[in-house]
């Protein structure tokens, strides 16, 4: 892949998680929601997954969580960042998304928590992912979306613009229309997106940014600027992210969406979706609520979270 059209800085990602191994734990509410919820809804799928993978496993709590399922079999964790790596339970891989090493039609299932979107080639990965799974086999991911952190976002943009230029500090994350057209291009069968949205709150900027490194998960956008925020730019941007967004109670929000992706490794006799517009029947009706356009993020699940420093 070129450099035009590389958008991340993938061994300073690899680099960053090794710094923050140690402190990974008391930053990881993240990852511990997501792994949650993906373990959650595997317990619904009436299927046995002999050999399953973690993909970008962190220090595996997603597939630990998975592992102890009763229709999980082997759990195998990889890692891009080999001190993360070994925090994992065994076996663990050192890995990167973008190039797997694992044979075509190899595993029951792959799992990954908010890995993805760090990702050069997306759909080069997801292929990749689909290639390795057996027929019938499942992908569940998490990753983070558009709105993800988009209140800072603004806020640092406004504070760089008045000094006389921006520079990009906030990846661009993809939204659910996109994430769900990426699943059917690269051949997953029932693919199915949706999201959710998590409102934390934090005494300052300077906390919230705390949390961003302490994940390893700071700037690696291949066009950033190199040189550090100047404190003046800093306390400006905290300025204007209050005056926008502040709370009533003194401290800020922050804005983390997490887009689900599920998809099928095709095989035959696989159950196939019902032709566009044959339903008897409106969802919304058997559901009891109101209908609402796709996409329309007042309908997104949304929870409220305050971190404690």
């Amino acid at each position: 892949m070129t450099d035009q059209a590389r958008l991340f800085d993938r061994p300073l990602l690899r680099r960053r998680r090794d710094r923050f191994a140690a402190k990974f734990r008391h930053h990881d509410f993240l990852f511990a929601h997501c792994a949650e919820e993906i373990a959650g809804r595997l317990q619904a799928v009436l299927h046995e997954f002999p050999l399953c993978l973690d993909l970008g496993a962190h220090r595996g709590d997603l597939g630990r969580a998975v592992s102890a399922l009763p229709n999980i079999g082997q759990v195998i964790y990889g890692e891009l960042s080999e001190v993360l790596a070994r925090h994992c339970p065994s076996p663990a891989v050192v890995c990167d998304e973008e190039c797997l090493p694992f044979a075509d039609a190899s595993l029951d299932l792959v799992v990954s928590g908010l890995s993805l979107h760090h990702v050069n080639d997306l759909p080069g990965a997801l292929i990749q992912i689909r290639r390795a799974l057996k027929p019938d086999g499942l992908f569940l991911a998490a990753m983070l979306g558009g709105a993800t952190l988009s209140e800072l976002r603004e806020a640092l943009l406004i504070a760089e613009s008045e000094e006389g230029g921006a520079s990009p500090r906030v990846a661009p994350f993809a939204d659910i229309r996109e994430a769900g057209a990426l699943l059917q291009r690269s051949g997953f069968a029932l693919p199915v997106a949706d999201t959710e949205s998590l409102t934390v709150s934090y005494r300052s900027l300077r906390d919230l940014l705390n949390e961003i490194r302490g994940m390893g998960a700071a700037n690696v956008l291949l066009e950033r600027k190199r040189a550090p925020l100047l404190r003046r730019t800093l306390n400006r941007a905290e300025a204007i992210y209050r005056e926008r967004f502040g709370l009533s109670d003194g401290r800020i929000p922050a804005t983390f969406e997490i887009v689900y992706l599920s998809g099928w490794s095709p095989a035959p006799g696989q159950q196939k979706p019902l032709r566009p517009g044959s339903a008897q029947h409106r969802l919304a009706d058997a559901l009891h609520t109101e209908e609402s356009a796709a996409g329309d993020k007042a309908g997104f699940p949304r929870r409220k979270l305050d971190k404690e420093e």
